[in-house]
């Protein structure tokens, strides 16, 4: 899978888990209803289309939901983890797409371990341009480079 691929399923991973946030709703069906409501360019951003001819290429697809299963039936223990970690922060004061990119970025760190700790973190602060607020990348870049360094070394 290219970069710019795995980037694209990051992407929407977040917007998945974005939606997933407050709610106890199976992520399959939430994937299937972000899937057929809406279309992606096949830019790194995957910009989304109001017109509805161009599908998601397969292999992004099946990276956001690879992401997006993973996140949710760990996301006890990856709560435990940011929980642990975070300093004169709880779960609840984090923003919303603070917090989605959070849980996206320590599943990568935990359980695909294949991906270098750099990258993950990177593509976390990215998104967090992008998405968050000014402070967002300072934020998650701190955070989860403390959650890489206890995770990476112990596991």
């Amino acid at each position: 899978m290219q970069n710019g691929s795995r980037r694209q399923g990051r992407e929407m991973a977040v917007k998945v888990l974005f939606a997933l946030l407050d709610r106890e709703q199976d992520p399959d069906q939430v994937l299937e209803t972000f899937w057929s409501n809406f279309r992606f360019d096949n830019s790194v951003l995957g910009e989304a289309l109001d017109e509805a001819l161009q599908p998601v290429k397969q292999d992004v697809r099946l990276f956001t939901e690879e992401l997006v299963r993973g996140v949710v039936s760990h996301r006890l223990q990856i709560d435990q983890l940011l929980d642990d970690y975070s300093t004169n922060w709880t779960l609840e004061r984090m923003s919303r797409v603070d917090l989605a990119i959070l849980r996206l970025a320590a599943f990568e760190l935990l359980y695909h371990s294949q991906t270098p700790a750099s990258v993950v973190i990177n593509e976390a602060v990215e998104l967090g341009k992008r998405y968050g607020t000014r402070e967002t990348p300072a934020f998650v870049n701190g955070l989860l480079d403390k959650v890489a360094r206890g995770c990476r070394s112990a596991g």
